[in-house]
């Protein structure tokens, strides 16, 4: 076999994966349907929130903690940014257990997490967080847990240093090229494109939306993609909204699903404001069924629903959009680990919509795994057979 381990889909978690294994010195090759880091997937869009204090569940903290030491190890390595520090609150009502994730009580999860691996944090009052940050109107009765760590990821600029470092160590890319199935044959996979057949080990499958098409049967069930929009408003004074002077921020302000919003300070050289929310009404039959056209009716929603009243200093006028794909999968978990019948076959999706963060600790527990056979303690929570049991209804 020309190759130990085929990773499919670059995306966060593969190129991740692909750096990993190449370190490592894997014969390793990467393929994606397109060229990253591109926006066809969910991995995208400037910016994504990086976090320690994980309100998701405490589960995911070491995954958190490790991706940080590995984004500034990368950083250093490609001399590129990839994460600023710029601060991250995060408000909402400890009486009004807002759900998140398929949780109850996020605020109250994030704060303990904090506590619980001694995160560097501070609960700020309303007052102070008005005077700190005059952008964010908090009302009386609301609180703000403030994680000076925190900040804000670029993810077009991780991608590309995780592809361009696996490249150093070895790995080989091919780019524009579909895959359009993979099998377990004897002793390894066979990973067929739309122009060639490669034989190696092992694959990893991380393919995002395309994740449950590409690997059939229960995945179908389990795996649901979903259209998210992200939107940027124009600010009315852009240096309002400088990482000096705005944090990154997560907002949930009602007891249901869709009753939050996050944002981040501007960009160099941008006169907007990205803010995005998440909806989850409408799954996709299939990754290429979306509509990449964000609709009107979203960026209304998102100013209606969360930025009237909250965000002071942003404008309705003029804001544009992007789409962005999630796969979910049951109870918002991420599902990583060996297919319980294809066991040359790694499955590292879904992220359900809070992966990114994680996603280098992700491409290192993943090549320990395919490398070294026994899964790292990091990946127990995640095994994939939590959810393959519930589309089998056992």
């Amino acid at each position: 076999m020309s190759h130990d381990v085929i990773v499919i889909g670059l995306g966060a978690a593969g190129s991740a994966t692909l750096h990993e294994l190449a370190r490592r010195g894997a014969r390793v090759l990467g393929i994606d349907a397109h060229n990253p880091p591109h926006d066809f997937g969910s991995s995208h869009g400037q910016t994504r929130v990086t976090r320690e204090a994980i309100g998701e569940g405490e589960i995911y903290v070491p995954l958190a903690r490790r991706s940080h030491a590995l984004w500034r190890r990368n950083e250093t390595e490609s001399r590129r940014k990839l994460l600023r520090d710029s601060g991250l609150v995060i408000i909402g009502r400890l009486d009004l257990p807002a759900r998140h994730a398929g949780k109850p009580d996020f605020l109250r999860r994030t704060i303990d997490a904090a506590k619980t691996f001694g995160i560097d944090h501070d609960m700020i009052p309303t007052d102070e967080c008005r005077r700190r940050f005059p952008q964010l109107r908090v009302a009386d009765g609301e609180t703000v847990y403030f994680e000076p760590g925190a900040g804000m990821l670029f993810p077009e600029f991780c991608i590309t240093a995780q592809l361009e470092l696996a490249r150093t160590h070895g790995a080989e890319i091919r780019t524009g090229e579909a895959v359009m199935e993979v099998t377990q044959t004897g002793d390894g996979v066979t990973v067929r494109t739309a122009t060639q057949t490669y034989r190696a080990g092992q694959a990893v499958v991380s393919a995002g939306a395309w994740a449950p098409g590409l690997l059939g049967g229960a995945y179908r069930k389990v795996l649901k993609p979903y259209r998210q929009t992200l939107i940027w408003f124009e600010a009315e004074d852009p240096a309002a909204f400088d990482p000096e002077h705005a944090p990154v921020f997560i907002w949930m302000h009602g007891a249901g699903e869709e009753d939050w919003f996050y944002g981040f300070p501007r960009l160099p050289g941008e006169t907007s404001v990205k803010v995005a929310a998440e909806r989850f009404n409408a799954p996709l039959d299939h990754a290429d069924d979306v509509d990449r056209e964000p609709a009107t009716a979203d960026i209304d929603f998102v100013w209606r629903h969360h930025i009237l009243g909250r965000v002071r200093g942003l404008e309705r006028g003029g804001a544009r959009a992007a789409t962005c794909l999630y796969t979910m999968a049951p109870d918002s978990r991420f599902l990583i680990g060996r297919d319980r019948e294809r066991h040359r076959i790694i499955v590292v999706s879904a992220c359900s919509g809070h992966g990114f963060k994680h996603s280098p600790a992700i491409g290192e527990a993943v090549a320990i795994l395919a490398l070294e056979s026994e899964a790292p303690t990091i990946l127990a929570p995640f095994d994939p057979a939590f959810a393959l049991a519930l589309a089998d209804g056992r």
